[in-house]
């Protein structure tokens, strides 16, 4: 009888402990709300959509507004706006400088996502006929119809192709820049590659046309679209009390690191119109081996252990 006194004892005083601990790892209530801005891009709606399902299965509130870049550089400054993963480095510096300098939002580094890029691109098969430098383009002048397809008019990506043009930059003078949307442009690269045609066409990554098209990067176009293939790279930012505010959300928002092949096959579905939150689920389901470095030393909004929580969420 005693001992099973003491043991009774024993286990309420271990559960005691592991109580006050938890307490000692909860998240202020104010914290559950977590709000994220999505400035409408493919890729960080993709995004924005994982953090907020692995956020709930945390036991936290994500709720996220969609708005343009100033808009929602003006609601971090505000407070208004907690997390934004969408900072695409160089595209938006000019814009979002201002404010860093100011200290009136945060930068996390490094990035959430390295190795983005934005270039001339074709086919694998024209790649390996020949057409593997900016150079090369002019020498294929009649095979390619003295045509490169851009997207909408108005893009800086189809003012630096003009560019080219215009200053026979690369031999291309004559050449005609095709503008039309992405979707037109894809529809007739598609096209061209059924037909084992070359084409010369404004390529980017992340998007799913890298997975759903053999295609290969022209290297050469640095003094046009930057160094790397137009290396870009894509930063969170938070308000400036975030990080002290809510540790525990902060870590997991800090911890967040995605890869250009991740985003590509996220935006996928999502580009058919599968609703983010349910292409985000799906991935997690797929890929349950993110989460373990995505949640190292994050807990649940009450002080419980993270992944263990999320895996149950996802039903792993």
């Amino acid at each position: 009888m005693r001992q099973r006194l003491i043991s009774s004892l024993l286990l309420a005083g271990a559960c005691a402990a592991l109580a006050v601990a938890q307490a000692a790892h909860a998240e202020d209530a104010s914290c559950r709300t977590v709000r994220f801005v999505d400035i409408g891009w493919t890729d960080i709606t993709s995004t924005t959509a994982l953090a907020s399902v692995v956020f709930e299965g945390l036991g936290y509130a994500p709720r996220t507004t969609v708005a343009s870049v100033p808009i929602s550089l003006a609601g971090l400054k505000s407070k208004q706006i907690d997390v934004s993963l969408g900072y695409w480095w160089p595209v938006q510096q000019k814009a979002v400088e201002p404010f860093l300098e100011a200290k009136s939002i945060e930068k996390l580094d490094p990035p959430n996502l390295s190795g983005a890029k934005a270039t001339l691109a074709v086919p694998s098969y024209a790649y390996d006929a020949g057409i593997k430098t900016f150079a090369d383009i002019a020498k294929h002048r009649d095979e390619l119809g003295g045509t490169i397809y851009g997207i909408e008019p108005g893009s800086s990506a189809n003012a630096k192709i003009q560019k080219m043009i215009d200053t026979n930059q690369f031999g291309l003078g004559g050449f005609k820049l095709v503008q039309s949307s992405e979707a037109g442009m894809l529809v007739t690269v598609e096209r061209a590659i059924r037909e084992k045609k070359p084409v010369v066409f404004l390529g980017w990554e992340p998007h799913p046309m890298n997975i759903q098209m053999k295609i290969n990067y022209l290297s050469g176009g640095d003094d046009v679209f930057g160094p790397n293939y137009g290396e870009a790279r894509v930063y969170t930012l938070t308000n400036t009390d975030f990080l002290t505010r809510c540790p525990n959300a902060g870590k997991f928002v800090s911890n967040l690191r995605f890869t250009t092949d991740l985003e590509n096959r996220l935006m996928q579905p999502v580009m058919n119109k599968e609703r983010p939150q349910e292409a985000a689920k799906a991935y997690l389901k797929q890929n349950p081996q993110v989460l373990d470095a995505w949640l190292a030393g994050v807990k649940t909004l009450d002080g419980k252990d993270g992944v263990l929580a999320v895996r149950q969420y996802l039903g792993l």
